[in-house]
């Protein structure tokens, strides 16, 4: 089928669900904040009067950024004291739900510019697979769990949505797709970022094994909507289309614009950590032995992240507003019949931008 004709991918499940549900992205991100740190602390700032950027770029409805952010701009505090402005522009597809992103950045207990009114929030409907800023515009730039989304669907998936469970010619387009958008993802941050900037990004990873450890879920998922294949909830054609734009990606293929050259447009890497993160709710079911509460965890954390993806495939108005609700519902009695944990690795890259060369003039 050719890729045209695949639904592009959705944005998170709106009303405020991703934010409620998306704690694995929260936990990866976490994670990631010593090396988050560590990259304020070796920012190049420039000029006293000049305003400090910082591009948020992927961030959804905006709780999962205010931890990363938060930390950022307390690191920058420590450096420039209590007056400089310091801008923060939230970057995400036009189709988000910036009602619920503004809501939290200006009502959330947590928001990072409670007690700072040097601090000021923006948001861009644009994605980041295009130009979102000026050349040399951002000082400090930050991706959490978003750019694992493609910025097209390369081909069907025969018997699945997810391009781990691909062989053959399927899984080498999704790998040259995956290759080529990593690539036009750093070249444009390359030029938006600031001689002495730096970029954090936080990726789902894959073990040496090529595991994301998600795979039981998705299994179950896929499962599920064979189930409603079944019923007659969706169509032949309309299964068939549903594919996720989410690809994860090995630490070697994250590496490789920086091989063998290890400069990329200017961009350094400076890290590269693989860390396990642990699931959560398996962890509280251990405790507590709530399998309910497990199982609705695990089936909300799929359909405020997939669902809306494999929604876009449905034509008819009706059965697409249903099914989110009928999914979530299969997927529940799958996932009751043998509960497991879902631990998953994240990936964390700190790029730095050279300055340039000064040059000596003789005397």
């Amino acid at each position: 089928m050719a890729s045209q004709a695949i639904a592009t991918h959705g944005v998170m499940e709106d009303g405020g669900s991703y934010n409620r549900h998306a704690k694995v992205p929260a936990g990866g991100a976490n994670l990631a904040l010593p090396f988050l740190q560590e990259a304020v602390r070796k920012l190049t700032l420039g000029e006293a009067q000049d305003s400090i950027v910082i591009a948020d770029y992927g961030s959804s409805q905006g709780k999962n950024s205010l931890a990363p952010i938060r930390a950022a701009i307390q690191g920058l505090r420590n450096r420039v004291g209590p007056d400089r402005p310091i801008l923060v522009t939230h970057v995400d597809q036009a189709a988000n739900d910036f009602n619920t992103l503004f809501h939290v950045l200006h009502n959330d207990p947590e928001r990072y510019s409670a007690d700072d009114p040097n601090i000021f929030p923006s948001a861009m409907g644009r994605s980041f697979y295009e130009r979102v800023f000026p050349n040399e515009h951002v000082h400090l730039g930050w991706s959490s769990y978003a750019a694992v989304w493609l910025s097209r669907i390369p081909t069907t998936i025969p018997g699945h949505f997810l391009s781990l469970a691909s062989t053959g010619e399927v899984r080498a387009a999704f790998d040259r797709q995956g290759a080529k958008d990593w690539e036009l993802f750093l070249s444009l941050r390359a030029n938006e970022l600031r001689p002495g900037g730096r970029l954090v990004v936080v990726l789902p990873g894959l073990g040496d094994d090529g595991l994301s450890g998600f795979e039981p879920l998705f299994a179950q998922a896929n499962q599920a909507v064979g189930d409603l294949l079944s019923d007659g909830a969706i169509t032949a054609e309309e299964r068939a289309r549903m594919v996720l734009g989410a690809y994860p990606r090995r630490r070697s293929q994250l590496l490789a614009p920086f091989q063998p050259n290890p400069e990329f447009l200017g961009l350094t890497v400076e890290h590269c950590e693989l860390s396990v993160l642990p699931d959560a709710a398996w962890e509280d079911y251990e405790h507590d032995r709530n399998k309910e509460l497990l199982v609705t965890r695990h089936t909300r954390f799929f359909r405020s992240v997939f669902v809306p993806s494999l929604t876009a495939a449905i034509a008819d108005e009706g059965r697409r507003n249903a099914f989110p609700n009928r999914l979530e519902e299969k997927l529940k009695q799958r996932l009751a019949e043998r509960p497991i944990a879902f631990h998953s690795f994240v990936q964390t890259m700190v790029l730095g931008k050279r300055n340039p060369v000064t040059k000596i003039e003789p005397k």
